[in-house]
């Protein structure tokens, strides 16, 4: 993949939370699956932390803000023949099911960073909303009660 590299505008590890004593016992691999069942994911997300994207690209794509975990780059995908990659960036791509377009991950393209979308992975919980990026690009007419860390786009890209 020849890209850019993601190193010269950053990297996701600046805005990464520190760990707790919590996540030190997080859940190991879970398993999630697309609306028609043609693609199901196994991936071992990095702590219980959601992180709600507002970023244009991401509010567009799925008509509202990306709520999603950090995973480990070795996300196990079957169904593969039914999932469409799509380059939404010089940097990134997004996972959708070709079947009914259930939303999947999105990734950094030179790797080190795949965002699941949480409600892919049903059978936890204990979620925390814990940091919302883009928060400048946020529209008004929602919000969230949470007590949340606010990354702005230039800081992320830092």
């Amino acid at each position: 993949m020849g890209l850019p590299s993601v190193q010269s505008r950053g990297t996701v590890e600046q805005c990464k939370l520190p760990r707790t004593d919590f996540d030190m016992h997080f859940p190991a691999p879970m398993t999630g699956r697309c609306l028609c069942g043609a693609v199901s994911l196994g991936a071992t997300p990095n702590s219980p932390h959601v992180a709600v994207c507002h970023c244009d690209i991401c509010r567009r794509w799925g008509g509202g803000p990306l709520l999603a975990v950090e995973c480990d780059d070795d996300v196990v995908v079957n169904g593969e023949d039914h999932v469409v990659v799509f380059a939404s960036s010089d940097w990134a791509e997004r996972g959708f099911c070709r079947e009914c377009g259930t939303h999947l991950f999105y990734r950094l393209r030179q790797g080190g960073h795949t965002a699941i979308p949480v409600g892919l992975f049903q059978e936890y919980e204990n979620w925390q909303l814990t940091q919302q990026l883009f928060i400048e690009r946020k529209p008004s007419f929602y919000s969230f009660a949470e007590k949340t860390r606010h990354v702005s786009g230039e800081s992320f890209w830092l």
